[in-house]
């Protein structure tokens, strides 16, 4: 029979995780996996593999619950494993797709292709996959600090946190962003000129 641990805080559960309880496990699951998950699929826009790399996450951050200080957050400490994660994940599909299209032509029908398919009909959907493709061509530490800032609306001190840099910098990077957001919607990008 175990305890009602909701009441408990999540320095208070990590501990007891520490200590083996599953419960423990189980009651920081409840409470961060549904934030850290849409984290993830603002962070790469696949909701298949975000699921996948939620899981990802806690299972990293529940075997290494012995070096969670307890000083932050947790959520800001699951959040910080939650990027590296979708760190990697980038790395992995960077290198899958350089292979797939290094295939012979003749193997190319075999490669899907992440280009939606001629029946994406409306024009939300177009404007949403614009917005998100402009997301995509930033720069990572641009993009994080957008995503996290101005989608996810976390705070600027738990967004330097997440990315263990200054809140100066957040807010720095954050101007960047939306800069070179408005650029790449408006199609005034660096290789246009002008």
């Amino acid at each position: 029979m175990s305890a009602d641990l909701s009441q408990f805080s999540d320095q208070d559960l990590a501990a007891f995780a520490r200590a083996h309880r599953e419960d423990a496990y189980r009651e920081l699951l409840r409470r961060h996996k549904t934030g850290i998950y849409r984290l993830i699929v603002k962070q790469i826009g696949d909701a298949d593999e975000a699921m996948d790399l939620t899981q990802e996450s806690f299972v990293a951050g529940f075997s290494a619950l012995d070096r969670y200080d307890g000083d932050r957050s947790f959520r800001t400490w699951i959040a910080h494993i939650a990027l590296n994660k979708c760190r990697d994940w980038a790395r992995r599909r960077r290198v899958r797709a350089f292979f797939s299209r290094a295939l012979p032509l003749e193997s190319a029908h075999h490669v899907a292709s992440d280009n939606p398919g001629p029946d994406a009909e409306t024009t939300d959907k177009r404007e949403l996959a614009r917005v998100r493709g402009a997301i995509d061509l930033l720069p990572q530490n641009l993009r994080e600090v957008l995503l996290l800032r101005g989608v996810d609306e976390v705070s600027q001190a738990e967004t330097a946190m997440i990315l263990q840099v200054s809140e100066k910098t957040v807010e720095t990077r954050l101007y960047r962003a939306r800069s070179r957001l408005r650029e790449l919607l408006a199609g005034t990008s660096a290789s246009a000129g002008g």
